[in-house]
């Protein structure tokens, strides 16, 4: 039934143009609670980018999941029902299936390999798959690196064995569950919380970002720092929409863009060893692999991400070719 209402949002939303009077309006989603730093930045974005173009744009923000869950508004951008969303890689590649393998685990070791490969490798191919897939690529933000959380304590991929672990709807967070011998749940994330809350699953793996920002915090008594997924995000806007658009509009949407994403990252990573003492001193074990216990789920993070690319379409191997090579020759560099 929630589906079917946020679904029905979306489409009576949609039958209003998205411009009222020569105002271009644009409606961006995100799962992002109120409250949290995506949505106090996006609150930011939406003041500068209208500063910007006075009388011309006006941003409308649904923060919380208000128009539906990740995969469900990022295909909604991409129809045109609503004309942005803020959405994880791992839901944007429901429809720009390239973007998968920034999803693979333990591909990246740090930020600054993050940072390196967005920016000098991958820049344009991200834009050129986005709008192949109907979709403008605006500008990066992240959720960061993820950890394993729940009922029960994870220091070895044996603990994970036979445990229901809420995974996001994404294939390739269900084919390292497989290999590390859980029985991974597609949830939506809108839904997970009532789902840990009530046991139809034993854990979940999460940035602490995220984690504390949709609560999930209250209904879990562990978390392991694992780091073995990094899990970017980003805006994209439908392209017709984009293409549509005035110049002074587009301008006002990118320099207000510029202006945050930098501050964005920087502030998400500042927070995370404090959402971490957070955690602990809210009653959640907070324990951190050691580098031969990050080893035993590495050694089975290489199977996934070769599996997974035998079968991965052409442009997912060719991406996922040019980040390995941008990445050994950076880590040469170090």
């Amino acid at each position: 039934m929630k589906r079917i209402f946020c679904l029905t949002v979306i489409a009576v939303l949609s039958s209003t143009t998205a411009r009222s009077e020569g105002e271009v309006v644009v409606k961006l989603a995100t799962v992002a609670p109120d409250g949290s730093p995506w949505a106090i930045k996006l609150q930011e974005f939406k003041a500068k980018a209208e500063a910007a173009a006075p009388g011309q744009l006006r941003v409308k923000l649904f923060v919380g999941g208000a128009l539906g869950d990740e995969n469900e508004t990022v295909l909604a951008t991409k129809r045109g029902q609503i004309q942005a969303v803020g959405a994880s890689t791992g839901a944007l590649a429901s429809q720009i299936p390239e973007l998968n393998v920034l999803e693979l685990p333990y591909l990246f070791r740090s930020f600054d390999e993050v940072d390196h490969i967005a920016a000098n490798v991958i820049k344009a191919d991200v834009q050129k798959y986005s709008a192949d897939r109907g979709l403008e690529f605006g500008f990066w933000s992240e959720n960061g690196f993820r950890g394993f959380g729940g009922r029960f304590q994870v220091k070895t991929p044996a603990d994970l064995k036979g445990r229901k672990m809420r995974s996001q709807e994404n294939p390739i967070h269900l084919a390292m569950w497989r290999d590390l011998g859980a029985s991974p749940v597609p949830i939506p994330t809108t839904e997970a919380l009532t789902s840990l809350q009530t046991g139809v699953v034993d854990g979940y793996d999460q940035a602490a970002l995220y984690l504390f920002a949709a609560s999930w915090n209250t209904a879990s008594k562990y978390y392991t720092v694992s780091n073995h997924i990094y899990q970017g995000a980003a805006i994209v806007y439908n392209k017709a929409a984009w293409d549509s658009w005035p110049a002074p509009v587009k301008k006002a949407l990118t320099d207000s863009a510029a202006a945050i994403e930098s501050d964005l990252k920087k502030q998400v990573r500042a927070m995370t060893p404090i959402l971490l003492d957070n955690l602990q001193t809210g009653g959640v074990e907070v324990y951190t692999l050691t580098d031969a216990e990050k080893a035993a789920f590495s050694t089975i993070a290489v199977k996934t991400r070769a599996d997974y690319l035998k079968t991965a379409s052409k442009g997912e191997k060719d991406l996922a070719k040019k980040i390995e090579a941008g990445l050994a020759a950076y880590r040469k560099t170090k």
